[in-house]
């Protein structure tokens, strides 16, 4: 697993994340894509970590896992702590969102540079 590019991954995720629950705390119409925007930026931490991290495929998918499932759960929890969402769903969205970056790592590994490319 490459630290670095996990840590890249999942700090843009969580900025994403954040950014768009602060938003949707404010500007209601935001707030009814949480699901597939939470899902869609968990899926491209994923993919961000498998594209910087040029690894092997175990290494894309659990890194991808892990970036797209933290990203949300730290999204999740500032949008529980605005009284936004339920409590239950930093589970269940962190769970969904790990799954989906799981997709993104393996996204991510199909369109990496060849580790050839990165020297």
């Amino acid at each position: 697993m490459n630290k670095n590019a996990l840590i890249f991954a999942t700090l843009i995720g969580t900025a994403a994340q954040v950014a768009m629950v602060v938003i949707g705390h404010f500007v209601p119409a935001v707030r009814q894509f949480y699901m597939w925007g939470g899902l869609g930026l968990s899926l491209v931490a994923g993919a961000l970590y498998a594209w910087k991290a040029c690894g092997g495929w175990g290494g894309a998918l659990i890194g991808g896992l892990i970036a797209g499932g933290v990203c949300a759960v730290m999204g999740i929890a500032v949008s529980w702590l605005l009284k936004d969402v339920p409590v239950s769903l930093i589970a269940l969205g962190g769970g969904s969102s790990a799954v989906t970056g799981l997709v993104g790592g393996a996204i991510g590994k199909l369109v990496a540079r060849p580790a050839a490319a990165t020297a």
